[in-house]
């Protein structure tokens, strides 16, 4: 995977609805994450590929939701805490801000299915 994904162009060009746009941006943030706790994807490779400047404007413009807007603040965080963390302390932090970011997601897919 070498070419960032636009939430722009996978949202808007399915017409959908905001609550689907919420249930579908949850999905593809859960897939980023296992691959990043399986070391698929470098947090360096998410913020390239996803959490990236552009889909994070659009989240909070678009998809305005603010569990959403969470997400994608951690995401952007995640390279950060190489740098500044001693690695055993990185990888700790690194995996809670995951499970957080996990959690993030199941929380809007939960609150979604209850609309339903």
């Amino acid at each position: 995977m070498n070419e960032r994904v636009r939430l722009s162009n996978v949202l808007i060009a399915r017409g959908e609805e905001s609550a689907e746009y919420l249930a579908l941006f949850a999905l593809i943030n859960l897939g980023l994450i296992e691959s990043l706790a399986n070391g698929i994807l470098t947090a360096s490779d998410a913020v390239r590929l996803f959490y990236c400047a552009e889909n994070c404007m659009f989240v909070r413009k678009h998809v305005t939701n603010k569990t959403a807007d969470q997400i994608m603040s951690h995401g952007v965080q995640l390279p950060d805490l190489f740098e500044a963390l001693p690695t055993e302390e990185a990888f700790r932090e690194f995996q809670h801000e995951l499970s957080a970011m996990r959690s993030l997601c199941l929380k809007i897919l939960d609150t979604e299915k209850q609309v339903a």
